[in-house]
């Protein structure tokens, strides 16, 4: 490909919706508990059905940053290949990436906009004061601007039947 040229996007369409399964989402939020005051961060797994994603597992990692890690992850290339291993041997697919905000809201910050590939979603769990609160998603369209991602769950929904303030 020249340098003039473009690769072309890979993205997702807005609109997807997100169907995440109890263990997937058990997994994420406990991970971010555990984690805090720094920040957690993994991979999910799963299948894709037309414009919908089917969220079956989640596989916490080391937050590999630095410096900050209450407000960075970093995610190392062994990771990374654990992941795609990791999915080739259970049949599904790497979605994404997930990672907590701690006493901050899950919206996608200008570092996590920076480290974003078109074609994962990016799951963000807020975490106040070392519990899991809500959970949003977000995936990189073709202007590298984040578009929320419905997200579908089992335990947020009973939650907020409940009257809790998701995971409160």
């Amino acid at each position: 490909m020249s340098s003039d040229q473009t690769a072309p996007f890979t993205g997702r369409e807005a609109g997807t919706r997100l169907n995440l399964s109890p263990d997937a989402e058990s997994i994420m939020r406990l991970d971010a508990a555990e984690a805090y005051p720094h920040e957690a961060c993994g991979f999910f797994f799963g299948y894709i059905d037309g414009n919908e994603l089917h969220i079956e597992s989640a596989l916490p990692i080391s937050n590999n940053a630095t410096e900050n890690l209450e407000r960075r992850f970093a995610i190392s290339t062994r990771d990374y290949q654990l992941a795609e291993r990791h999915a080739t041997d259970s049949g599904l697919d790497l979605l994404g990436v997930y990672h907590s905000h701690p006493d901050h809201p899950p919206l996608p910050s200008e570092h996590d906009l920076k480290s974003a590939v078109p074609g994962f979603s990016y799951i963000i769990v807020e975490v106040r004061s070392g519990r899991p609160h809500s959970l949003r998603s977000w995936t990189l369209n073709a202007d590298r601007r984040f578009d929320e991602e419905r997200v579908e769950s089992v335990i947020t929904e009973l939650a907020t039947d409940l009257g809790q303030d998701r995971w409160s």
